[in-house]
């Protein structure tokens, strides 16, 4: 295993949800983001380093064993690219995604402020060429809570 921070994973999958969001947002239909390949092609490898970096937070026990299906997910597409269904992965966009980016808000709030001010800051810089993802981290910073209360819902 990489000696990469743990955090640092939670970070990698808020961003690749954003783009994710941000690209399928685009289309009203599975169909219409298939037909864009530039658009599919990249939903497709953030799926992939969500499933990387969620098979990295469960062996840190960051995420439970639940995720595993987020990892599974990317194995799919990965080994299975051949016979993919473009509703399947629209489906998980719609209906799966959502959820999960709350769950990773969550672990993201439970880092340490100092820390994770630190990180919110590298992850605004790093990805400043993506509006969206900058002030989807400006929002963060600007609803940190303690853990105990809801966490921010962007």
């Amino acid at each position: 295993m990489s000696k990469r921070a743990a955090e640092l994973y939670l970070l990698d999958i808020f961003v690749a949800i954003l783009k994710i969001e941000d690209t399928s947002g685009k289309f009203s239909e599975a169909q219409s983001l298939l037909y864009d390949y530039n658009a599919w092609d990249s939903v497709i490898r953030e799926f992939e380093i969500i499933g990387e970096a969620t098979k990295r937070l469960i062996h840190h026990g960051i995420l439970d064993d639940s995720s595993r299906v987020v990892v599974d997910f990317r194995n799919l597409l990965i080994h299975n690219y051949f016979g993919v269904d473009c509703e399947e992965v629209w489906d998980v966009i719609k209906s799966d995604l959502p959820l999960f980016k709350e769950t990773i808000i969550e672990k993201i709030f439970a880092i340490e402020i100092t820390l994770m001010n630190e990180l919110f800051e590298i992850y605004e810089t790093q990805n400043s060429y993506l509006p969206f993802v900058a002030r989807a981290f400006k929002s963060l910073a600007q609803n940190q809570q303690p853990k105990n209360n809801q966490p921010f819902r962007g």
